[in-house]
């Protein structure tokens, strides 16, 4: 069992590094750790003692005196360093960089010298370090205004407000997902690359990334259809997009039904990918589901009966409860990272259509249990 800490775990890649090593808990197992440890040294030697990897992500990435961020950042690294050298740790150590790194900015410049300053300590102590230098990240959940453009339009385009660009620059980017793979992956290889340069896996300008994220809106979150996507790139920016969606306002969202003598009849999803639909029948008191998905598009239509749906984001405890009856014909869309489920509430048998974009695959199958 190899025994990580991670620092900065509720940042925005230290919330989806930590709930995907939950994953693998034959292989990993989680070190608590807290921000003020920094502040602390007993507490801090104690974290560290205790670690096989230590996840550096703790950082200031914005502030209104950018010393202030060279300052931080600088001063964590330094801390983190006299907690190795007391310890006399053997920790195998991860810092994320920036490619900001050659810029001209003091929070690039901090991050330089941050990976630096553990470079020095593993070549003196006959450490470990991986120093990623990370491109742009992009993903659910991260902080609008803070951590990339793409969480800043996304909130923006998700609740009405019309996004301003200010340099309409190429982005070099990495979904959030990609990122932690890689981590994860070094982690298993023991590596040492004081300098590891982690390649971006799209590109695009920031205007692009706009008119995606409008078509987005515009399909899907005002007709509820799902929008072609082309490329891995496109998926990814779509689940992101969906994340920053007000789902407790949006959902259930009500079907047209259209009525005739030979009874009703109700279009569940206009699609530009591939998909599967399905349907099921619950009997009263039964709960499906329980489970959550880090990349599939599902959606839960409930046609005969009455059901109560719960969604809870991953690492968080409040839980989102939808009521439908097949009388009027309503689905719930599942965000990734949600756990989720569905009761039968009623006395009949339940009727659900359900449609995911991709089939169920036994051998890769991005479904983990968790009761919501």
């Amino acid at each position: 069992m190899i025994r990580v800490g991670i620092t900065g775990k509720s940042g925005f890649i230290g919330y989806h590094l930590c709930h995907t090593i939950n994953q693998f808990k034959e292989e990993f197992s989680l070190v608590e750790f807290e921000k003020n440890f920094f502040n602390e040294q007993l507490k801090l030697d104690a974290f560290v003692s205790s670690c096989d990897v230590i996840i550096h992500l703790a950082a200031l990435n914005r502030h209104n005196e950018p010393e202030v961020i060279y300052e931080t950042n600088v001063s964590l690294v330094n801390k983190l360093v006299k907690a190795l050298e007391r310890t006399e740790s053997k920790a195998h150590l991860i810092i994320s960089s920036s490619t900001q790194e050659e810029r001209e900015n003091l929070y690039g410049k901090s991050k330089k010298e941050g990976r630096k300053l553990l470079s020095d300590w593993a070549r003196q102590n006959n450490g470990r370090l991986s120093g990623l230098i990370i491109p742009n990240v992009f993903g659910p959940f991260g902080q609008p205004y803070y951590n990339s453009v793409v969480a800043t339009f996304c909130h923006q385009i998700a609740n009405g407000e019309t996004p301003k660009i200010d340099v309409d620059g190429d982005l070099k980017l990495i979904y959030v997902g990609e990122l932690v793979e890689k981590i994860i992956q070094i982690i298993r290889d023991n590596d040492n690359t004081h300098e590891l340069f982690i390649p971006h896996t799209a590109e695009a300008k920031v205007s692009e990334i706009l008119v995606k994220l409008n078509y987005f809106q515009n399909t899907y979150q005002e007709t509820g259809e799902i929008p072609a996507l082309n490329n891995d790139f496109e998926f990814r920016l779509f689940n992101t997009y969906r994340c920053y969606m007000d789902i407790a306002s949006y959902f259930p969202k009500k079907f047209v039904q259209h009525l005739d003598a030979r009874g009703g009849f109700v279009e569940i999803a206009r699609q530009g990918i591939p998909g599967q639909t399905s349907f099921s029948t619950t009997l009263p008191e039964v709960t499906r589901g329980n489970h959550y998905h880090t990349r599939k598009i599902e959606r839960f239509a409930v046609i005969k009966g009455k059901a109560l749906i719960q969604l809870r984001r991953i690492g968080t405890e409040d839980v989102h409860e939808f009521y439908l009856d097949g009388d009027y014909p309503a689905y719930v869309d599942m965000p990734i990272w949600y756990t989720h489920n569905i009761k039968n509430i009623g006395d009949d048998t339940l009727y659900t259509i359900f449609w995911i974009n991709e089939p169920f695959d036994p051998n890769n199958p991005d479904t983990y249990f968790e009761i919501v």
